[in-house]
């Protein structure tokens, strides 16, 4: 995803021309967060590069939804002043989300000066701090918390059957073949994890975490404070791309086994719930902003079967990356369409931080031939895909204690239901999931290098007398412990 997503081929391939009569109604932005610190020392924090570059994304959403002068202006939307009521937002409880997610409506809704300025009663006016400095209220999502501190996966998800789901990528061939035939590769990257990571924990097991943590400091540190970076060649970090992609992608999707992709269900019932209350509301809710991690917007993917469209959407997105999903209409006239048919979903993606002219790609969804789904196409595929209650997730996932309690007694049925062991042609999961993954790895092991900015942050190596990091398998025990 990070390294050819934004070609011009694809540009070319994928942008369609969109109708001068369109009306641009509602949309759901999701989004994830800028750079940050790695995860392998824990307590991630978002760098003065990643506030910048969800600052930056959120102003080109400005630009097209907010501002007056735009003709993708979403249609009633306040175009200087927020009203609280057009706009929802939305983050885990996680330090990195929420600041990221805060740093993307700077952007979105920009201080205004005086122009938000209130006059009291006895006639002084007041202007808001900091330039008037505009307040929207982000609203904490339930699932996901502390998601950047977490090196499992699943390790925020809180869903039992997920973490079940997600750890049987490391029974499968798959996976032991592939910790088999790169174990002489990560541990040829020794003189550059010594310190980080113990020598046992330099293994295909902990792809992605090893990946963050030469991706930091290639991105932040100077030869002199990263004093092996010759040894981090472009086919080096091809390689780790690659790999860390194919990691990550199979524990957070697998096409026979749905609550694998249980982060992505979740967020799938809170687009199609957003969008659906701009019709219902005719418009009154205008613009829904969610925040989350690389693996949600995986686990989304996989449902919205955007591999289909391009083999780049199991890749890892990069920092800041962004989707969108417009509500339109070609009806005329300035009133909100009665019939649902008029309306229309377009899907949009752009990997990274969005500057100057570049502008998100339009993509089919679920492997469609058309850029635009009807609305009751779109809403019907999309309740398939999603969890869109409490109850639904607590029978998906198995839970029965917590916020699941009172629902344990009355969807043990319809849990046992949902996770049928075989599929539906009679192969079993486990057997299913390793085929998948294995074309999937395939694909992704062709794909192209990236080139990355280089910086100045010193990433601090842990002492030798420090425990490695908690790889995988032993943070899933102790998910199941909590």
């Amino acid at each position: 995803m990070r390294y050819s997503i934004q070609s011009g081929l694809l540009l070319a391939a994928s942008l369609s021309p969109i109708v001068d009569a369109e009306r641009v109604l509602g949309a759901y932005i999701f989004a994830r967060h800028g750079d940050r610190t790695p995860k392998v020392f824990g307590n991630t924090q978002l760098t003065d590069l990643g506030y910048r570059e969800v600052f930056d994304s959120g102003s080109f959403y400005n630009d097209r939804y907010i501002s007056s002068s735009s003709s993708k202006q979403i249609e009633g939307i306040s175009a200087d002043v927020v009203r609280p009521k057009q706009i929802s937002a939305s983050s885990p409880s996680d330090t990195v989300l929420q600041n990221s997610a805060t740093g993307f409506l700077q952007g979105v809704y920009p201080p205004v000066g005086k122009v938000a300025s209130q006059t009291l009663g006895n006639g002084t006016s007041v202007e808001a701090p900091l330039n008037g400095y505009q307040l929207i209220q982000l609203i904490p999502a339930t699932t996901s918390k502390n998601a950047e501190d977490s090196t499992w996966l699943q390790g925020s998800s809180g869903c039992q059957k997920a973490t079940v789901s997600s750890n049987n990528y490391f029974s499968s061939e798959m996976y032991t073949s592939l910790l088999s035939s790169t174990k002489e590769f990560y541990q040829s990257l020794s003189p550059m994890l010594d310190g980080a990571f113990a020598p046992s924990d330099m293994t295909f097991k902990n792809a992605y975490t090893i990946f963050d943590y030469l991706n930091v400091g290639k991105i932040h540190n100077s030869t002199s404070q990263f004093s092996h970076r010759s040894d981090l060649t472009d086919e080096v970090y091809h390689q780790l791309i690659a790999l860390a992609g194919s990691h990550e992608f199979n524990l957070a999707y697998n096409s026979s086994d749905k609550v694998r992709a249980i982060d992505g269900a979740v967020l799938a019932g809170e687009i199609l719930a957003g969008l659906n209350e701009t019709i219902t509301t005719k418009g009154n809710t205008k613009l829904n902003v969610g925040f989350g991690s690389y693996g949600t917007i995986f686990s989304l993917f996989g449902l919205l079967k955007m591999p289909a469209a391009s083999v780049d959407f199991t890749g890892i997105p990069d920092y800041a990356s962004s989707m969108v999903f417009e509500l339109v209409t070609n009806a005329s006239g300035t009133e909100f369409p009665t019939d649902k048919s008029d309306l229309s979903v377009r899907f949009m993606f752009h990997n990274g931080t969005i500057t100057g002219s570049s502008e998100p790609t339009v993509y089919p969804l679920y492997g469609q031939s058309s850029d635009l789904l009807p609305w009751d196409d779109f809403a019907s595929k999309t309740k398939d895909i999603a969890v869109t209650s409490n109850d639904e997730w607590c029978t998906m996932c198995g839970n029965t204690d917590g916020k699941c309690a009172s629902s344990a007694s009355t969807s043990s049925d319809s849990g046992s239901a949902r996770t049928s062991s075989t599929s539906g042609s009679g192969m079993s999961l486990a057997v299913a999931g390793v085929v998948g993954a294995m074309v999937t790895l395939a694909v992704i092991l062709g794909l192209q290098t990236i080139f990355f900015l280089l910086g100045g942050f010193r990433i601090a190596k842990r002492s030798k007398a420090s425990p490695g990091i908690m790889s995988s398998a032993a943070a899933v025990e102790a998910e199941k412990k909590v």
